[in-house]
C-alpha cells in the first residue's frame, strides 16, 4: 500500500483495538485517508498530508469545531481522542487524526429531488448559523478567494492564460484535453475582455464556513445527510459566497448549464437558515461569477503540476462559466426569488 500510515504507533495512542486491515480511501484531492478496520470496529483514518491544511493547531481547532456542532445536532464525525485527550496524533513529523467510520455515499444534485435540495441549502445554513454560535467572534483574518489573492489586475489573469496557452503548445503528445484546454482558455480570455468593467469589489460580510461544501464532502445515509467531512478548509469567509460555490459544484449538468429549480429550491431555504438576504446572495453570484472567469486552478495542476486528478471536472467545470455569463440574470434570480 503506497504511503503507509504507522498503525502500531498510532493505534497505541488510542483504545481502538489492533489493525485487521486498512485501504486508502480514494476521495480527497488533498489529504490522504483510509478505511481501517480494527478489533474494536471500523474507523476513518485521516493524514493530514496537505502542508498548507496540516498545522496541528488548526486541525485541534477544527475538531472542536465539529465536536460543537454534533452537540447542537449538525451531522459531522468529530474525531476520537486518544489516551492523552488529544484528537490529533503527531508521528514522524505528520499529523493524523481517527474518526468513526460513517456508512453512506455521496451524492450529487442530480440525484437529489427538489425537497432534498431544499434540506442541502438548509443543512449549509444551518452549518454557518452554528459556526457563528460555537466560533470566536474575532482574531481569524478572512481568507479571501483565490483571485483576489493572487491576481488583483486583469493584467494578471491574461499573463496566466498566456502562460498556460505557452503550456498547452508544448505539450506533448498532444491530446483532447489539450484541445479543450486551448478552446476554454481562449474563449475566456475573450469574455474576460468583453466584461472587464464588471469586475465586483472585495468580498462583502464574513464569517465562519466550512470552505469546501461539495458533494464528495458530504455523506448521505438513505435520503438524509449522515455527515459533513473535511473541514480542512475552515475560516473567516464570506458565507453567501460559500453557499453560491457549493450550488455551482451541487448543480451542475455536464453540459455545463446549472439546474436552476434545483438551484433555486436549495438557495431559498438557505436563505431562510442562515437568515441571509436576497441582496446579500445577488452580491454573492456576482463575485463567485467573476471568480469563476478568472479562476484555471484545474489547468495549473494539469500542466503546471502534472496532478491529472481533477481532470474529469473540467469539461463542465469550464462550460459553466461561459453558460453563467450568458444567463447571468437568470442564476441571479434563482438565488433571489
Amino acid at each position: 500500500m503506497p504511503h503507509a500510515p504507522p498503525l502500531s504507533a498510532l493505534l497505541r495512542r488510542y483504545t481502538a483495538g489492533a489493525a485487521l486491515a486498512c485501504e486508502p480511501v480514494e476521495e480527497g484531492l488533498l489529504n490522504r485517508g483510509y478505511r481501517l478496520h480494527t478489533t474494536r470496529g471500523r474507523y476513518f483514518l485521516k493524514h493530514h498530508f496537505d502542508p498548507d491544511t496540516a498545522d496541528p493547531a488548526s486541525i485541534a481547532r477544527q475538531h472542536r469545531a465539529t465536536e460543537r456542532l454534533a452537540d447542537l445536532g449538525v451531522p459531522v464525525a468529530p474525531p476520537l481522542p486518544g489516551h492523552d485527550g488529544r484528537t490529533v496524533a503527531v508521528v514522524g513529523g505528520h499529523a493524523y487524526a481517527l474518526h468513526p467510520w460513517i456508512d453512506g455515499r455521496h451524492r450529487h444534485g442530480a440525484q437529489l429531488t427538489p425537497g432534498q435540495c431544499g434540506r442541502l441549502g438548509a443543512l449549509l445554513g444551518v452549518v454557518h448559523a452554528g459556526l457563528e454560535h460555537v466560533m470566536p467572534s474575532g482574531g481569524a483574518e478572512p481568507v479571501l478567494p483565490a483571485h483576489e489573492r493572487e491576481r488583483t489586475t486583469p493584467a494578471d489573469t491574461f499573463a496566466l492564460i498566456d502562460d498556460l496557452l505557452a503550456r498547452v503548445r508544448r505539450h506533448r503528445p498532444a491530446d483532447s484535453f489539450d484541445d479543450l484546454a486551448r478552446h476554454r482558455l481562449l474563449e475566456r480570455r475573450t469574455l474576460l475582455e468583453r466584461h472587464a468593467d464588471r469586475r465586483p469589489p472585495h468580498s462583502g460580510p464574513v464569517g465562519w464556513v466550512h470552505g469546501d461544501f461539495h458533494p464528495f464532502n458530504l455523506l448521505y445515509r438513505g435520503d438524509a445527510p449522515a455527515a459533513i467531512v473535511d473541514w480542512d478548509r475552515l475560516g473567516v469567509q464570506p458565507r453567501a459566497e460559500e453557499a453560491v460555490r457549493a450550488a455551482a459544484i451541487f448543480f451542475v449538468r455536464p453540459d455545463g448549464a446549472l439546474d436552476l429549480p434545483r438551484t433555486r429550491a436549495y438557495a431559498r431555504a438557505y436563505r431562510r437558515a442562515a437568515d441571509a438576504t436576497p441582496s446579500e446572495l445577488a452580491a454573492a453570484v456576482h463575485r463567485v461569477w467573476w471568480e469563476r472567469l478568472n479562476d484555471f486552478w484545474m489547468l495549473r495542476w494539469h500542466y503546471a503540476r502534472g496532478d491529472t486528478r481533477a481532470d474529469s471536472q473540467f469539461p463542465a467545470s469550464s462550460a459553466l462559466a461561459v453558460w453563467w455569463t450568458r444567463e447571468y440574470d437568470a442564476v441571479c434570480g434563482a438565488f433571489t426569488d
